[in-house]
């Protein structure tokens, strides 16, 4: 009883023993539902990695209907992930987002044919009918058809554009000749629907010189000017590559925190072991220090995009690495 009335009256002092050592909130908004693409911050958390850099994080998981950067605006996250064409395109808007990392080295993103529908090249899509992603992932492929010199309103010399549902189902059910799939996922769901890989040609965005980045924390620019957030965000950040570090040394037990994760129960243990596989491949090679390289093709591949390009000009303060250098990451060149 002693222990309790001090600690009251302690508080009541203001003296604050109970909150001193409060951890610092922190909530994540994801791009999509929970699965292993997004696996580093699930093994952060698991593992303890944000508890070690004084955080509470909360993972929120995203889905069909939730944009990441209406999210973020509206104030229900106060880090978010997002695809650059979809945060630069927001920003030209007039949402001030800002990119603090960039965990994903490599694009995952392809266009996967039939083989029967004799496409074997890009300047094969002409007449075709393709699947493509819409709510901000659109934009990589339009940008991909403008660099190419072909329409994407229909007819002979252009391709017609389906509004691909987050599915495969217009490949499997013959509605297009090629659809939008991620290396880690879509393009098994089609596999496992029964299309063997050798009836299948796919074209990956990274191998067509025109990929762009993916999966990059975000912000809103004005929180930056706060010292305090920019420190919780560069712990974030740490504790973060941390959990990406260690679900590159340790796939199946980071598909297993996954998966423990997953509240639906719609994920399965052998897709989040191959999406994991899949994953670390995009993830090595980065430190989560943006490269400027890679910010300036990206932006270079959404100008060019013809008469309707995703942005219409270079942004200005699109990214930062004041968060990453306060985290002690090296600056990526």
């Amino acid at each position: 009883m002693r222990k309790v009335l001090f600690s009251t009256l302690a508080f009541g002092l203001g003296l604050g023993f109970a909150s001193a050592n409060a951890a610092d909130a922190v909530t994540l908004q994801l791009k999509w539902v929970t699965q292993a693409q997004f696996a580093g911050y699930y093994v952060a958390k698991d593992k303890g990695f944000y508890e070690e850099e004084g955080l509470d994080v909360t993972i929120k998981p995203g889905g069909p209907d939730i944009n990441p950067q209406q999210v973020l605006a509206g104030g229900g996250a106060d880090v978010v992930i997002d695809w650059m064409p979809s945060a630069l395109a927001t920003r030209e808007k007039g949402v001030p987002v800002v990119n603090i990392a960039q965990p994903f080295k490599k694009s995952g993103m392809m266009l996967t044919c039939r083989k029967e529908t004799g496409i074997t090249k890009p300047e094969d899509f002409r007449g075709k009918t393709l699947g493509v992603w819409f709510y901000g992932n659109e934009y990589p492929f339009l940008s991909w058809m403008a660099h190419l010199g072909i329409p994407t309103e229909g007819g002979a010399d252009g391709v017609t554009v389906i509004k691909q549902g987050f599915n495969v189902d217009p490949l499997i059910q013959k509605q297009a000749d090629c659809i939008s799939t991620m290396t880690y996922n879509e393009y098994w769901q089609v596999i496992d629907a029964g299309i063997p890989a050798d009836e299948l040609v796919v074209f990956k965005y990274e191998d067509q010189g025109v990929a762009t980045l993916e999966d990059g924390l975000y912000v809103l620019e004005d929180k930056l000017k706060d010292e305090a957030f920019v420190d919780v965000m560069a712990r974030f950040v740490k504790a973060s590559m941390k959990g990406w570090e260690y679900a590159r040394a340790n796939p199946d037990e980071a598909a297993g925190i996954v998966l423990e994760n997953d509240e639906t129960g719609a994920q399965t243990e052998e897709h989040q072991k191959r999406m994991m596989g899949e994953i670390n491949k995009l993830t090595e090679g980065s430190n989560g220090s943006l490269v400027e390289g890679d910010y300036d093709r990206t932006v270079e591949i959404l100008l060019s995009g013809g008469s309707d390009p995703v942005i219409t000009k270079k942004p200005e303060g699109a990214f930062t690495h004041a968060v990453t250098e306060k985290a002690g990451i090296e600056t990526a060149m």
